[in-house]
């Protein structure tokens, strides 16, 4: 098993797309998340970047080629705690991409769970749940070449049969954990998600298990551990509406987690659904954010513009 992670007891920002940047998972991790995911990037599109050094922030940037545009950001404070998770649907374009990250993330997470068509279009995602062949030579090839740990992130299948079997295929190629979503493709945010299925992952496996689904509230951790059995908890949804629902000391007030650095078209998504959790879009508060057109104009909804003008001072690029 590679060096680098224990996959017990810990608490985990799951992928969310157009969320999980680095001020969002640096959010997180300042108020106790253990592990910090990435959203999902597909190889391709890391396939096309340069690794950069930003002096001005202090990051590393992955940019892509001819462009300015920066695909995926982390930096040193991060180093120990950064999944990287990757779209892919070939064992060699994921192992390209990984060698390129490798010294800059504390582990690679193969998307197997994503059932939204831009994923599954391009095999990646969900799609690899039906192709249990190429997840083995996937996950086989990374972590036969790759120092860090690796793991996967999966859905139920249509029974329990099925979805033990690939997990015991997964963690025979010697993945450092898996990541179960207790729904099914076609499950929507919307429907119940099955802990009882991640159960029987559980029961069925030796590696660590990170349960996944319905936690939204600081008491649902304990509650899906206790339901599953499973070693870790990722939380997607519950963190953010509120990304202090790793805090140990409880939840802080939604509006002292607003993003501050960071590209106002994320921000703004982030802030809409806190919004929508705690009151309505329609509400005078969603209203005047869905007219912001900058984080200025963001900062002075929540009359924070010195907050803002001092975090913005040598700044070259937003997050």
């Amino acid at each position: 098993m590679a060096h680098g992670i224990d996959y017990r007891d810990k608490l985990i920002l799951a992928p969310m797309v157009r969320v999980g940047t680095l001020p969002f998972r640096m959010l997180a991790a300042g108020y106790g998340a253990d592990l910090t995911y990435g959203e999902e990037i597909v190889d391709h599109k890391m396939l096309k970047c340069s690794r950069v050094v930003n002096d001005v922030l202090g990051s590393i940037d992955f940019v892509e080629k001819g462009t300015n545009d920066v695909v995926f950001r982390t930096c040193k404070a991060e180093r120990d705690h950064v999944v990287f998770q990757m779209g892919t649907s070939d064992p060699y374009r994921a192992l390209t991409v990984a060698q390129l990250l490798c010294k800059d993330i504390a582990a690679v997470d193969i998307n197997m769970g994503c059932p939204k068509p831009f994923s599954v279009t391009g095999g990646m995602g969900s799609a690899l749940l039906s192709q249990p062949e190429l997840v083995s030579e996937i996950l086989t090839t990374l972590r036969r070449n790759l120092d860090i740990p690796v793991t996967c992130k999966i859905r139920l299948l249509k029974s329990t049969q099925e979805t033990v079997e690939l997990a015991r295929r997964i963690e025979k190629t010697g993945v450092s954990a898996i990541a179960v979503h207790g729904r099914r493709i076609p499950d929507r945010p919307k429907d119940r998600a099955k802990w009882d299925g991640i159960a029987d992952v559980v029961s069925a496996l030796s590696i660590p298990v990170i349960a996944n689904g319905d936690v939204f509230e600081p008491p649902d951790i304990p509650r899906i551990k206790a339901a599953t059995g499973a070693s870790s908890v990722m939380v997607a949804r519950g963190a953010l509406w509120n990304a202090s629902i790793f805090r140990p000391e409880g939840k802080l007030d939604w509006e002292e987690c607003i993003l501050w650095e960071n590209d106002i078209k994320f921000t703004k998504y982030t802030v809409n659904n806190m919004i929508i959790r705690n009151s309505s879009l329609e509400s005078p508060e969603g209203r005047a954010v869905h007219k912001c057109q900058s984080l200025l104009h963001l900062a002075e909804v929540y009359g924070l513009e010195d907050f803002h003008h001092n975090i913005s001072q040598g700044r070259y690029n937003t997050l």
